[in-house]
């Protein structure tokens, strides 16, 4: 059987995992509207892109109420039954690619470490590392109550979005009485700071503004977003396998400079290739427990060492604009554009031109 790829993220102190091909988009949490029906497991809703999409708490499916939410918190949009829906974590980790082996049947019902495994598709163990497989099919409890919340919510969105003032419209909607008090800090943030609170409301904003506004196109582009020293790029999520830490390294003699070395990834040899030559940044020290980038082009595997992972992005094409002239220095060819992330540039780079014409020399033979 085909392994599956999963996005692995913790709440709290267990460490979770979902179907990646779930995954639409992961971002830092924005200011939320809270939702009081507290059947629907939800804990309020965001309006990304003027689509509205309820975010779930685990603590509240498990039983339990939610804790405080931190500025650093993630939000991870999966695609569930046409519509989409967000599930708040604390740190996103690694993408790993799984096979039955290691994936063990979860209790049909009952508790493992104060978790109710009826949320539970499967449980992994990884290296003495437990991860709880969650079943996206039965993340939502009582769909027809979520759906018509939804239509509900969308219906009022759409009733106040006539003004053309972008922040009265906000406030506007804040202001529905159904979600007016108490507010988001309140119930999940008591401690925020005024400076976080800004934080958090500026990113609902961001996060509003519409397809149309963006000149969409037919389909969005999913992008890995990793950092390499002072620099932003993006990597097309089809040829990530997963990230991971580089936990092992063996060096291999008689190698160009950008050959690390090879590490053992759960029994599977990858070689690591440094590609900070290729986009002519400054060479830094590879050492264990280092970030990795694991990637896939064709019959070719590699791990790219990185120094952050940041998040998952799904850009329009129209985002991706070509390189100015004052750019275009020896690299540009393996540059398929710029964007922005976050009010930084974004440079999305052509990973297949990467490892097959850059000089780089990939084989695990070595």
């Amino acid at each position: 059987m085909e392994n599956k790829k999963y996005l692995t993220f913790r709440i709290h102190d267990l460490h979770y995992g979902i179907e990646a091909a779930l995954v639409q988009e992961i971002f830092p949490l924005p200011e939320l509207i809270p939702i009081f029906e507290a059947s629907t497991d939800i804990i309020g809703i965001l309006n990304l892109r003027t689509q509205i999409v309820p975010v779930i708490h685990l603590d509240w499916l498990q039983g339990y109420p939610p804790k405080v939410c931190h500025v650093s918190d993630y939000i991870i949009i999966l695609g569930w039954e046409g519509l989409q829906i967000g599930i708040l974590v604390h740190q996103v980790n690694e993408m790993l690619e799984l096979d039955d082996e290691v994936i063990e049947a979860a209790p049909s019902d009952g508790f493992l470490c104060d978790i109710n495994t009826t949320f539970l598709a499967g449980i992994a163990n990884i290296e003495s590392e437990t991860i709880f497989l969650l079943d996206s099919k039965k993340l939502v409890r009582q769909p027809d109550i979520l759906v018509t919340l939804i239509w509900d919510a969308q219906s009022q969105l759409e009733s106040i979005t006539a003004s053309d003032d972008e922040q009265q419209n906000y406030n506007e909607y804040q202001q529905i009485e159904e979600f007016q008090t108490p507010n988001f800090y309140d119930l999940f943030c008591p401690h925020a700071t005024f400076e976080e609170r800004a934080i958090f409301r500026q990113r609902a904003l961001d996060l509003r503004q519409s397809l149309e506004d963006l000149e969409v196109t037919t389909s969005l582009i999913p992008l890995a977003v990793i950092g390499i020293g002072n620099e932003y790029y993006g990597l097309d999520l089809e040829l990530v396998r997963e990230f991971t830490d580089i936990d092992n390294l063996t060096p291999i003699p008689c190698c160009p400079n950008h050959i690390v070395g090879n590490m053992n990834l759960r029994g599977e040899i990858i070689t690591l290739v440094d590609i900070r030559n290729v986009l002519n940044l400054p060479i830094s020290p590879i050492r264990v427990g280092s970030k990795a980038v694991v990637v896939q082009v064709d019959d070719i595997v590699a791990g790219l060492p990185v120094d952050k992972v940041l998040e998952v992005v799904n850009l329009n094409p129209a985002e991706i604009k070509p390189l100015p002239t004052i750019k275009l220095t020896g690299d540009a060819q393996y540059v398929q554009g710029i964007a922005f992330f976050q009010e930084n540039m974004l440079i999305v780079l052509d990973l297949p031109k990467i490892l097959t014409q850059g000089g780089l020399v990939v084989n695990e033979q070595i």
